[in-house]
């Protein structure tokens, strides 16, 4: 019996930097730093998972700015 992440829909990073509103190449960048999860397909290319994906929007992740502290806190 197959479970439900062999089941679940993969995105590309294209449909990533869209839903982020970032370049694509920039989610290559998080997923070589460990920000983001990504699998890799038979054919060597990455592909992520949508639940993943929807859970970083959902909690707000800033995956593309370093957090900054407030001066003077």
């Amino acid at each position: 019996m197959a479970s439900k992440r062999e089941h679940e829909k993969l995105l590309t990073p294209g449909e990533v930097a869209t839903i982020f509103r970032v370049d694509p190449k920039t989610v290559t960048r998080w997923a070589k730093a460990g920000k983001i999860g990504c699998i890799w397909t038979v054919g060597g290319v990455r592909r992520y998972r949508e639940s993943e994906v929807m859970a970083l929007l959902r909690r707000g992740e800033q995956l593309a700015r370093p957090v900054q502290s407030k001066a003077g806190a």
